[in-house]
């Protein structure tokens, strides 16, 4: 099964419109548990699109700050037993003996679709990941800059069909986009594109930009540090944290990228204006 067939789900429904009673079929975004394994322990359950599922595994290994190469990752294994007609919703990382320190492999982690920050004891929690600071030289040409929605929207194939879809999306310098991932979760978006790069040992993303719908919020932010992104745009407002941690860090953070305008709250000097 494709990840498009995968990210969605028919379902019968019945419409309403101004008095006219009609049956027929929808199309839903797809939501199933993901529970991520490491070490023979389980790490998490996060709520996601089925789909690029081993990317996701090792992005929020990564973004979490449980391993620092990609050479740490030995492989992977799945379900064994998935439900008939169901995907697999067991991901099992086989990590070099070592990897887990046991304060890391002991944190309570739980992730829900909308809020990947849901479960943590404290922002100290979040933030205690040696995130460093920034080092790109990338420069963003406006006009590239301002085509990057239209891109990220006619690359959506699942939202296209449900609607219902958050999408992440890498581009290099000059505004081409490279990969894009979609879930439910916007941070699951993240942490799937983050996996994508981080398996073809691509991090850091010293060159590239990412873009994502919906807002950007804090989580976003510490996920696109943590992978070496410089620039992070959304189509929506960021957050007051995600802001302060952007200026902290030397992230360039714009909001309300549409059609010819955006709004630049942090590191403005690698948008060429």
């Amino acid at each position: 099964m494709d990840t498009t067939q995968q990210g969605v789900a028919p379902v019968k429904v019945t419409e309403w419109e101004n008095g006219v009673v009609r049956s027929g079929s929808d199309y839903l975004a797809a939501e199933e548990p993901l529970q991520i394994c490491a070490g023979g322990k389980p790490l998490v359950v996060t709520m996601r699109t089925p789909g690029n599922d081993r990317e996701l595994a090792a992005g929020f290994l990564w973004t979490e700050g449980l391993i620092t190469n990609r050479e740490q990752i030995l492989g992977f294994g799945s379900d064994p037993l998935p439900m008939l007609g169901r995907p697999n919703n067991v991901v099992e990382v086989d990590l070099r003996e070592g990897t887990l320190r046991p304060t890391n492999a002991e944190r309570n982690f739980v992730s829900t679709s909308s809020c990947g920050l849901c479960g943590k004891t404290s922002i100290d929690e979040v933030r205690a990941k040696g995130l460093r600071p920034v080092d790109s030289p990338l420069i963003m040409d406006v006009d590239a800059l301002c085509a990057l929605p239209e891109k990220l929207r006619a690359a959506q194939p699942v939202f296209e069909r449900t609607g219902g879809l958050h999408a992440a999306a890498l581009f290099d310098g000059k505004g081409e986009l490279v990969a894009l991932r979609e879930d439910i979760g916007r941070h699951n978006a993240v942490d799937k594109i983050v996996g994508w790069a981080l398996l073809k040992g691509m991090i850091p993303l010293r060159e590239h930009v990412l873009l994502v719908s919906g807002r950007g919020g804090f989580e976003i932010v510490q996920k696109a540090i943590a992978a070496g992104v410089p620039i992070v745009a959304s189509v929506s407002a960021p957050s007051s944290l995600a802001v302060e941690l952007a200026r902290e860090l030397g992230l360039t953070l714009i909001g309300f990228l549409r059609g010819r305008r955006f709004v630049v709250y942090a590191g403005e000097s690698r948008c060429q204006m």
